[in-house]
């Protein structure tokens, strides 16, 4: 929370807009908030009732599962020579469970009188792209066809949290921290649904 906020591409700077409107608005109408600055959302319920599933679908993990399922031909790859122990970016993976689960503790903080407050929130350790794509063919048992293409403007290396405000001022954990758990997840919606299903 105490990073400099410099957004490199069009979606973190209108996150940011939103952020600085929100003190505005509270002082001018007495607006309380707690903004939830979650990483990267993933995963499905457990008992795969909700899921993932994007018109045109951008994220990696339903990519790569949609690969393996064969509704697309390849997982693509978008830079392979960034600053990362693999070459590939690395991002911090957060279970939709564990938002939803914070999302419940922000209200009960804000019904308690707690103060507004921007708190970041994720696993606290990073993923590459190809340590996505090998959890995937863990789970799913797949040789999954990839393809790799050139670096896609505005991405950074690496975007990791730190979700200790977090944790400090709503009492929240994450339950799902482990990559192969949020996968095996996915994979369960991915396998009970079809697209025409939802």
């Amino acid at each position: 929370e105490n990073s400099t906020l410099a957004p490199v591409n069009p979606y973190g700077r209108t996150k940011l807009m939103v952020e600085k409107l929100l003190p505005d608005y509270a002082k001018a109408h007495g607006l309380r908030f707690v903004s939830l600055r979650y990483f990267n959302a993933a995963g499905a319920d457990p008992e795969a009732e909700t899921g993932e599933w994007h018109d045109p679908e951008t994220h990696l993990i339903p990519l790569a599962l949609d690969a393996a399922l064969g509704r697309r031909e390849k997982l693509e790859i978008f830079g392979r020579d960034y600053q990362t122990a693999d070459g590939t970016c690395v991002r911090d993976y957060i279970h939709v469970c564990d938002i939803a689960q914070a999302h419940l503790l922000a209200a009960d903080y804000l019904a308690r009188g707690g103060a507004n407050v921007c708190l970041n929130m994720g696993n606290g350790q990073g993923f590459s792209v190809l340590q996505v794509l090998e959890s995937a063919k863990r789970i799913t048992g797949i040789k999954i066809p990839v393809s790799f293409g050139p670096r896609r403007p505005g991405d950074p290396p690496s975007l990791i949290s730190s979700s200790e405000r977090c944790r400090a001022t709503l009492g929240w954990k994450p339950r799902y921290t482990e990559l192969d758990e949020i996968v095996s997840t996915a994979w369960f919606w991915q396998q009970k649904h079809t697209h025409q299903d939802i």
